[in-house]
């Protein structure tokens, strides 16, 4: 017979230096993504599964890393330029997030990795170019 509370005892004698992690402790640089428990597709913000409509999601953390779908430059609601892009992450889920540097030296197939889970003005993950941007020849 399962019982609840053992697997809590153990962890409470633990502690974290056990290597368990702590789930009150928040991880800002985290990025976290629901993965479908039926047939194993990614999302990011569901509540149901978008191939087969079920809701038994686990969160899974993201490694962070992935690859622009699509940038395209915002001159509205703010005071400088920036941009909007579409990333597909590593593990196969795409979100909306913008990236650092110039608006207009974003292309998609530009690789990316996470800089902050959470922009404190828009809220949205930010990205920062893994491969320097080409330039010219001077």
């Amino acid at each position: 017979m399962y019982h609840h509370h053992s697997g809590s005892v153990a962890q409470q004698t633990a502690g974290p230096a056990a290597g368990v992690l702590e789930a009150a402790a928040p991880v800002t640089d985290a990025l976290v993504f629901q993965r479908c428990t039926w047939c194993g597709t990614a999302m990011y913000h569901r509540v149901l599964c978008p191939v087969c409509r079920g809701s038994e999601l686990r969160t899974e953390r993201s490694a962070g890393t992935g690859t622009v779908r699509h940038s395209t430059v915002v001159h509205r609601n703010t005071p400088a330029t920036r941009n909007v892009s579409l990333i597909e992450m590593t593990e196969g889920f795409v979100l909306r997030g913008r990236v650092m540097g110039p608006p207009l030296g974003i292309h998609s197939g530009d690789r990316v990795r996470l800089s902050t889970a959470k922009d404190p003005v828009r809220g949205e993950p930010v990205f920062q170019l893994v491969d320097e941007p080409y330039r010219a020849w001077t």
